[in-house]
């Protein structure tokens, strides 16, 4: 629950984005905007999207649903923030 008193919006962004530069993607100096789209555009597979769940579950203290695991709310760094925001009430 720390890091729910703790992480600003630009907190959250900024970790998140840094999460997918340096787990997720082939190089992590490959040009990262907050609307890429990752799953769409074919950057994060199932198994790394299931990664970052993970690492949004465990680091900002939410519980995603099983259909909230999709293109919808994980395609681009802009809609994990905003889910991992409405998850946590800001």
């Amino acid at each position: 629950m720390q890091a729910q008193a703790t992480d600003s919006g630009s907190s959250l962004r900024e970790r998140v984005r840094e999460f997918i530069r340096t787990e997720i993607l082939d190089s992590p100096d490959e040009p990262l905007e907050d609307s890429t789209p990752l799953i769409s555009d074919g950057y994060m597979n199932s198994l790394s999207t299931l990664k970052l769940v993970s690492f949004l579950e465990e680091n900002f203290d939410v519980q995603l649903a099983a259909h909230e695991v999709s293109v919808e709310y994980l395609d681009t760094i802009d809609q994990i923030v905003a889910t991992v925001e409405e998850k946590r009430g800001a």
